[in-house]
C-alpha cells in the first residue's frame, strides 16, 4: 500500500488525483473500520487513518474527507483560536483542500471563494502572482502547500497583503525542512533535480528556518503559533495530528 500510494503521488498528475482520489478513498474506507482514531473535520472514526506521501506516513490520511494531519490540526485551530466559524467574514480559498470545501461552503456567515491557477477544484482560476480583486478585499485567506510551487513566493505574499482587509488574518502552510535558511536557485527545471534539491518535482525552493521572516518581506506580519503543544496528548493521538506543526498566521501589514 505504502509504495503504490507514494509512486502515485509522485507521478499521477495532481488534478486527475483531486477528481478521482474521493472515490477510490471511500472504497478503502470500507476495510479501515475502527475507533481508534477520530477525523475532526468529518467526524468518522477509523482503527487508523490511511497512510500517506512520497515517503509514505503511517496514520495520516482520513479515507472519508481526505484530510490530512496538518488539515486536523487547521480545523480544530480555526475553531478553537478564532472567529471563522461565527463571524461574517469573506474568504479566499487559495489551492482549496477537498476536505474543506464542501463544509466552508455550507457556512452561511462565509462569503468564501476558492481559487487556483490549475485545481479543478477552485471556482476562480488565479495567479497569486496577480490577484484580480481590489485591495482591502478579504477578512481571511487561505494558502497551505502553495508557495513552495511558486515563482515569486515575495510577490504572492505581497498581493495577499493587498488584498487583506485591515485587521484582515490568514494562515500560509508550506513544508518547512530543518535548515537555517530556505534554498531556491530559478535557474533549476529538470523535475527529477527539483526532487533532489528542494524534496518535490513541481517545487522550486525548499523552505527552512527563516520562512517566517523571508515571509515578512512582502509586507505581512507573520506570527509562528504552536497551538499543537498546548493540547492533550490524547488529544494529538486521537486526532493523529502533527506535533511539530506551526500554524502561520500571516495578517495584513503597513
Amino acid at each position: 500500500m505504502k509504495s503504490i500510494i507514494s509512486f502515485v503521488i509522485r507521478y499521477v498528475p495532481r488534478p486527475f488525483l483531486q477528481k478521482v482520489s474521493p472515490f477510490i478513498m471511500k472504497l478503502a474506507s470500507l476495510f479501515n473500520q475502527g475507533n481508534d482514531v477520530t477525523c475532526p473535520v468529518c467526524e468518522s472514526h477509523y482503527k487508523k487513518f490511511l497512510p500517506y506521501g512520497r515517503v509514505a506516513r503511517e496514520n495520516a490520511l482520513c479515507p472519508n474527507c481526505l484530510a490530512l494531519e496538518r488539515h486536523r490540526l487547521m480545523w480544530l485551530f480555526l475553531k478553537e483560536k478564532t472567529n471563522f466559524f461565527s463571524s461574517s467574514l469573506k474568504v479566499l480559498h487559495v489551492a482549496p483542500e477537498h476536505c474543506f470545501i464542501d463544509r466552508f461552503e455550507k457556512l452561511s456567515n462565509l462569503d468564501y471563494i476558492t481559487a487556483d491557477i490549475e485545481s479543478p477544484l477552485a471556482k476562480i482560476k488565479m495567479d497569486v502572482h496577480q490577484i484580480p480583486f481590489p485591495a482591502d478585499t478579504f477578512d481571511v485567506i487561505f494558502c497551505n502547500h502553495v508557495l513552495e510551487h511558486v515563482e515569486d513566493d515575495l510577490l504572492a505574499c505581497s498581493e495577499f497583503n493587498r488584498v487583506l482587509k485591515p485587521g484582515g488574518w490568514g494562515i500560509l502552510q508550506s513544508p518547512v525542512y530543518d535548515l537555517e535558511k530556505t534554498i531556491e536557485d530559478k535557474s533549476i527545471t529538470d523535475p527529477a533535480e527539483r526532487e533532489r534539491l528542494f524534496g518535490q518535482r513541481d517545487h522550486v525552493r525548499k523552505f527552512g528556518k527563516d520562512y517566517a521572516e523571508r515571509l515578512r518581506g512582502s509586507g505581512l506580519e507573520i506570527e509562528e503559533n504552536f497551538f499543537v503543544k498546548d493540547l492533550p496528548q490524547e488529544i494529538v493521538k486521537r486526532f493523529a495530528l502533527p506535533e511539530n506543526e506551526v500554524i502561520f498566521v500571516c495578517r495584513k501589514g503597513n
